[in-house]
């Protein structure tokens, strides 16, 4: 199980007996970066910790070397495409009212069965991207052709007001089919059907 999950991330097939030293190096490092990858589930706040470390450094980086705007801009965009996809669940809500989608939907009313909310980008999968893609920029950044000569505050500004359309029409979204990506917990009822406590939906990363 833990190799078949290497290959979803990209590790290489087991190399063969007469395979070169270069590839043999290769596999190696890949079920050795799996397995620490695997050791790091459980450890949500040292993973986003760690996140935060590199993160810094990067903006550390960016802020010195006055340059590689174009790939700042391209590390903001990308990464906002994943929480996009984070936040998303991964039945589309719109596709189950309509009977297009056989799969589970979200609970919306108290009566209904408990169901887990399901990211399209699960939480894991959320972090390890935006962490490569931080480190592919960082090393981008020590290379002179992608300092491409531009006028930055445009790109900040053209940054945020993407931004902010994108999440208000992710809010919207959750408004209309009544889900909240980030409650935890099950909900219980009092009795035959009164007043609940806790969240209607669990935040299954």
């Amino acid at each position: 199980r833990v190799m078949a999950e290497a290959y979803a991330y990209g590790a290489s097939q087991p190399a063969d007996e007469g395979a070169s030293p270069v590839v043999k190096a290769q596999v190696a490092f890949a079920r050795a970066l799996q397995r620490a990858l695997d050791k790091s589930v459980p450890h949500r706040a040292q993973r986003w910790g760690a996140y935060a470390a590199v993160a810094f450094v990067y903006f550390v980086r960016a802020y010195f070397v006055h340059g590689y705007y174009i790939v700042t801009y391209g590390l903001g965009i990308y990464n906002l495409n994943l929480l996009i996809g984070f936040l998303t669940p991964q039945r589309d809500p719109e596709a189950l009212l309509a009977g297009k989608d056989d799969g589970p939907s979200l609970p919306t009313r108290a009566e209904q069965e408990f169901k887990p909310f399901v990211r399209k980008l699960p939480e894991f999968k959320f972090w390890w991207l935006s962490l490569k893609s931080i480190g592919t920029a960082f090393v981008m950044t020590f290379m002179p052709m992608f300092d491409i000569p531009v006028f930055w505050p445009i790109l900040l500004m053209y940054f945020i007001m993407l931004f902010f359309m994108t999440m208000k029409q992710q809010v919207l979204h959750m408004i209309k089919h009544k889900y909240v990506p980030f409650t935890t917990g099950k909900k219980t009822y009092a009795g035959g059907g009164g007043s609940a406590s806790g969240s209607g939906l669990k935040a299954n990363d």
